[in-house]
């Protein structure tokens, strides 16, 4: 069927405005690509804007000489795989059994979740308590205070309760029992949210910013986004990056190596979003719909 003016008008103005949100997001991160590997006297002048000038890869060099990015990438990474793997984990064991409608109670421990999203302790009183259980300047203190998400676990809810309860049904006749049915039946059915999900929590643990400063005191611990942001706002850049030649530092701008630092940290999830893509609209739509 044709489209009316009218339809034909909205779909326009639509395209218009996605286009110029895309591109606000997108002109930034290649007008930083390409400071980040253009000359130095291209940046420094201010000539650079969407096409490197000069192309070299010296800020990257200097980056990794001069800089503990390579311990901060690994922190970045290990922090993000564990992290992700609990609260999946502990999403998924408190997801299920909430939709189930024969698990006693579950509209009573759902509200007490929801309440979470409404009133949280404050800043204060959940720094004392991570402090009393010992996680102070450890992992543990980001991957314990945030270690499910209630809206996630609702979205997961949500989700096991769309699947037929015919093959539920058809599974403990067979002899089927609860971990067997979760794991066999229930999990590979999901795997939509669970990518979904897990996109969602990779991305809040590799961006860890605040608890990172409040929690974590040993800068051999940093993550990237923390060592990037110290680096973003020293104004003696150059002064504190260690193992730098004299020719190193002459290559190279602070600007061109904040660049580099901030497309570092950017690259990870720009790869694995693609690879997760086919299962994002469908996990959110189908785990936030009850049909």
């Amino acid at each position: 069927m044709k489209d009316t003016r009218n339809e034909s008008l909205f779909y326009a103005a639509n395209y218009v405005i996605l286009t110029i949100v895309a591109l606000s997001c997108l002109l930034p991160i290649i007008n930083m690509i390409a400071v980040s590997v253009s000359n130095q006297n291209a940046v420094a002048s201010g000539f650079v804007s969407l096409w490197p000038i000069g192309f070299n890869l010296d800020s990257y060099k200097a980056l990794m000489k001069g800089t503990d990015i390579f311990r901060a990438f690994q922190n970045s990474v290990v922090i993000t795989l564990v992290g992700v793997l609990l609260s999946m984990l502990f999403t998924i064991m408190a997801a299920y059994p909430l939709s189930r409608k024969y698990f006693w109670g579950r509209k009573g421990f759902t509200m007490a979740m929801v309440f979470t999203m409404l009133f949280s302790g404050g800043l204060i009183p959940t720094f004392l308590l991570v402090k009393a259980l010992g996680l102070v300047n450890s992992y543990g203190a980001l991957w314990l205070p945030g270690l499910i998400s209630t809206y996630n676990m609702l979205v997961m809810r949500t989700f096991f309760e769309n699947i037929p309860a015919e093959m539920e049904e058809a599974a403990r006749i067979d002899g089927c029992g609860e971990m067997r049915l979760l794991a066999q039946i229930i999990l590979p059915l999901s795997l939509p949210v669970v990518a979904t999900l897990g996109l969602f929590y990779g991305v809040g643990f590799w961006n860890a910013f605040m608890n990172v400063l409040i929690y974590i005191n040993d800068t051999k611990l940093f993550n990237l986004t923390v060592l990037v942001q110290k680096m973003v706002q020293s104004q003696q850049l150059m002064q504190q990056m260690n193992n730098l030649q004299p020719n190193d530092v002459e290559a190279v701008t602070p600007d061109s190596i904040k660049s580099a630092a901030v497309i570092v940290m950017i690259v990870p999830m720009l790869v694995v979003y693609p690879l997760l893509q086919k299962y994002f609209v469908k996990g959110v739509m189908i785990g936030s719909i009850k049909g």
